[in-house]
């Protein structure tokens, strides 16, 4: 799930240009405040110089040719990757300063500006077409604004994932993942619901469905009726755009709730973020779950929600044990503390190239980490 950013008031850019002061509203889905030094810049300014001035905090306001814009970001992002990282003592610690130079490296990319008309163009030369990107991600575009390009870049990116879709082999089919809703592109996951014995057919519930996958791999299974909750107005769309696409919309009801919708099930089904850290933006809520809020929520509630017989399948990496974030001790107490016991477990191990990355600074948790499918019951029924 991904929780929508509260934006009470619409904030605002102001910079000086040729002598005359300008105003336009500033768009950032991730949350950033608007930057307060804005510079304006062009084909002119050097790399060097535009990271310097990044990393002080003084935003670029870009009035030169997209293409190079996109150069000078990538240029940028090279000087910041070069810096050494700090030598960690745990694991734990490798996260904490991982998580730091990542905010920190969002923070200086994201200095560099540009201008998007009311229509969401974008008036520089070699500007790409943008308008049907930004409006999926933006809603209907009113005024002029600014973005930092490296969001901008992020909603293209989302926009082309839309198109394209995700190759889902549990599915046989496609799944289109919408900007803002977490994509489903680690299958590893996904194979061990397929592969899971069903308790029952007749009725499953999918808390937490993002872009509906999950509902749509039950109903697959032939699950007759799949309730699909979510609260995130992105999620809600897309999962229900997914599951008309796939032609499950008489077997799949995707419902707005937090967590549980109202009576119970045989299967309840819940994927929710596997990392219990701060999300540092809106966007990272579908990676981060402060203080396992979601994870407890669907423990504590699962034993009301669950007919005699039925059984909870929690699906949950094991990454945040071997961070440091989360004992499986700890695991394992929430569960006996919600009235939960185990039935059985399914295992996998991630596919995704990270794990063979040994550069990357988490190498070692992830070379380690272990998806698994937990089959909770209620010890009351």
């Amino acid at each position: 799930m991904v929780n929508p950013l509260p934006d009470p008031i619409d904030p605002v850019v102001n910079w000086t240009e040729a002598g005359e002061s300008h105003s336009a509203r500033w768009r950032s889905e991730g949350g950033a405040p608007s930057p307060k030094r804005v510079t304006v810049a062009d084909d002119r300014i050097t790399a060097d110089a535009a990271y310097r001035l990044a990393s002080e905090g003084n935003a670029l306001l870009w009035r030169g040719d997209f293409q190079n814009a996109r150069q000078l970001l990538q240029a940028m992002a090279r000087r910041i990757d070069r810096k050494p990282r700090k030598a960690a003592a745990s694991p734990l610690e490798a996260f904490n300063f991982h998580r730091q130079a990542q905010s920190q490296r969002a923070r200086t990319l994201g200095m560099l500006l540009l201008p998007l008309e009311a229509d969401f163009s974008i008036p520089l030369r070699r500007a790409p077409n943008v308008k049907e990107a930004c409006a999926e991600a933006y809603g209907v575009g009113d005024e002029p604004s600014v973005v930092s390009l490296r969001e901008l870049l992020g909603v293209i990116g989302a926009h082309e994932w839309r198109k394209k879709g995700v190759d889902i082999p549990a599915l046989g089919e496609r799944i289109h993942p919408h900007y803002g809703v977490f994509s489903p592109v680690r299958g590893e996951y996904l194979q061990l619901v397929a592969e899971a014995p069903l308790p029952s057919s007749k009725l499953a519930f999918d808390i937490g469905t993002g872009t509906g996958v999950l509902a749509a791999v039950l109903a697959r299974r032939g699950v007759k009726h799949v309730i699909a909750t979510d609260q995130d107005p992105r999620a809600l769309v897309c999962a229900r755009q997914n599951i008309a696409r796939l032609g499950l919309k008489g077997r799949v009801d995707v419902v707005e709730a937090d967590l549980f919708p109202e009576g119970r099930a045989p299967l309840i089904v819940c994927n929710p973020p596997w990392l219990p850290a701060r999300a540092n933006s809106p966007l990272e809520h579908a990676i981060y779950d402060p203080d396992s809020r979601m994870l407890l929520g669907f423990l504590n509630g699962l034993a009301a929600h669950l007919e005699p017989g039925g059984e909870g399948w929690l699906i949950l990496s094991d990454l945040a044990e071997h961070l440091g974030l989360r004992s499986r001790e700890s695991l394992l107490a929430a569960f006996d503390a919600a009235g939960l016991t185990v039935v059985g477990r399914m295992d996998t191990r991630p596919t995704h190239p990270r794990v063979a990355d040994e550069t990357d600074p988490l190498h070692a948790a992830r070379a380690a980490e272990v998806t698994s499918l937990w089959r909770l019951a209620s010890r009351n029924l």
